[in-house]
């Protein structure tokens, strides 16, 4: 059938005239995203900075927390403003909302261990049972802190082993910090004969100790019989130092002793002799 110029033409400008007012409408909403989207952009990166430059005046909060929370700021804010651009186009922002609550509830299964170790990180940095260069031992493990992060911490053991433990492990166990108090208590034991005499012997102790210059004065160190063999009395050597001269001061202690007794005539008894195995016996 022959088409009707008139109502051809008709119908071309009633097109036009949608068009022109599609272009209209979806130019002012995509000149209102783009203001949203560099508004957001900049409120984004001043909410980050602001919440970073806030927690860094509070004394001793852990810069590692504040660059993560700071962080999870920006990215909520540019979340946000997405799904703001997106309704300005039409599109429904609830089922987004929604979709984005489904997603973030199947990653959160998927990563339940790993959130677990963020928690206990921020909790690790939030409570510091330990610090970095702190000795610490946490169940079986044992080290140096070396490095605190979000998901682990790494440790350096005493014989130099590199450890790298999660921090969920770390935070559920008790931590025993053997350098957070700065002073370690330090018991030096020792043998000798009955026949010695125990009082000189605590004597030549307590000169040991009084001048070593990194046993601490008070507590002052003490001496004393901690028990008693069939021909041996033990004496035991008590006192205070510095955490970090802890193993050297032991060292050294426990060497001048014996030195001490050598030179004061006090002897230490020796381990009785070994008896010949049966078959040696009859030979």
């Amino acid at each position: 059938m022959p088409t009707d110029p008139q109502s051809a033409l008709i119908t071309i400008q009633a097109g036009l005239a949608q068009l022109s007012t599609l272009i209209v409408s979806y130019s002012f909403s995509a000149i209102g995203a783009i203001i949203l989207l560099v508004v957001g952009y900049f409120v984004a990166g001043l909410a980050e900075r602001s919440i970073s430059a806030g927690l860094g005046h509070i004394h001793g909060f852990d810069a590692t927390l504040r660059h993560f929370f700071s962080k999870i700021v920006r990215y909520a804010i540019l979340i946000l403003v997405t799904i703001m651009v997106l309704g300005q186009f039409g599109v429904q922002t609830a089922s987004i909302i929604a979709a984005i609550g489904a997603i973030g509830l199947a990653i959160g299964l998927a990563l339940q261990g790993t959130l677990q170790n963020i928690a206990a990180g921020i909790m690790l940095l939030a409570l510091r049972p330990f610090r970095i260069g702190e000795y610490v031992e946490v169940g079986s493990i044992a080290g140096t802190i070396e490095e605190i992060g979000l998901f682990a911490t790494k440790l350096r053991s005493v014989d130099g082993v590199y450890v790298l433990a999660p921090n969920s492990t770390l935070w559920n166990q008790p931590v025993r910090n053997f350098t957070r108090n700065g002073v370690r208590r330090t018991d030096v034991s020792l043998s000798i004969g009955s026949w010695n005499d125990i009082d000189r012997a605590q004597k030549t102790l307590l000169a040991i100790a009084g001048a070593e210059k990194r046993i601490r004065r008070e507590p002052a160190p003490i001496a004393f019989v901690a028990s008693l063999g069939d021909a041996t009395v033990s004496l035991t050597l008590r006192y205070w130092t510095s955490a970090a001269d802890y193993f050297a001061t032991q060292i050294d202690t426990t060497k001048r002793a014996k030195q001490a007794f050598d030179s004061e005539g006090i002897s230490i008894p020796l381990p009785p002799p070994e008896m010949p195995a049966p078959e040696a016996r009859k030979q």
